[in-house]
């Protein structure tokens, strides 16, 4: 039996809200917050939780979109949470994540924005319009156990969301 080291949840109502403007979405947000489905892994064997859009989009050739996915995850601290395109949509329109691999600490549930989970994607593909409807899978995520060094000594407890740990207060 293999050991159980997270689990999903929504972010509020309220902080989908916020999430959903900074992503440019002008659509129906509660709609969209009810659309939201939980990551599910596809067979008994995958490694990978699958996201779902939550609302449709589309992206150009070239164009990137940020994606408000509705989604926080709380994990045993010796894990990490990293994010990859699906595979699938990676071939066809090499979809891809502008950070190249999101990585999703543990403490990350617990930040000033819900630990809500966000998706930069870029479609580079050569003049395919990639659309992606609400409930459709476009991202996948697995949990990845860590080390830390013997020297580690580190106590700073996170407070901001994305992007928020090397900032210096």
């Amino acid at each position: 039996m293999r050991q159980t080291v997270g689990k999903f949840e929504k972010v509020s109502f309220g902080q989908f809200v916020k999430g959903a403007e900074k992503a440019g979405f002008t659509g129906d947000v509660q709609a969209a917050y009810e659309a939201i489905v939980l990551p599910e892994r596809a067979t008994a064997g995958s490694a990978g939780y699958d996201f779902c859009m939550p609302y449709d989009i589309r992206i150009a050739p070239g164009q990137s979109v940020l994606v408000a996915t509705g989604i926080r995850v709380k994990m045993d601290p010796a894990y990490v949470f990293l994010l990859f395109p699906r595979s699938s949509l990676g071939f066809k329109y090499r979809l891809r994540l502008d950070n190249t691999v999101g990585v999703i600490d543990s403490d990350y549930y617990q930040a000033d924005n819900e630990g809500h989970i966000f998706a930069r994607m870029t479609n580079e593909s050569d003049g395919k319009m990639l659309e992606l409807s609400a409930g459709q899978a476009f991202m996948q995520g697995i949990f990845v156990p860590f080390g830390i060094s013997e020297d580690d000594d580190v106590s700073t407890k996170r407070t901001g969301g994305f992007g928020s740990t090397d900032r210096k207060e």
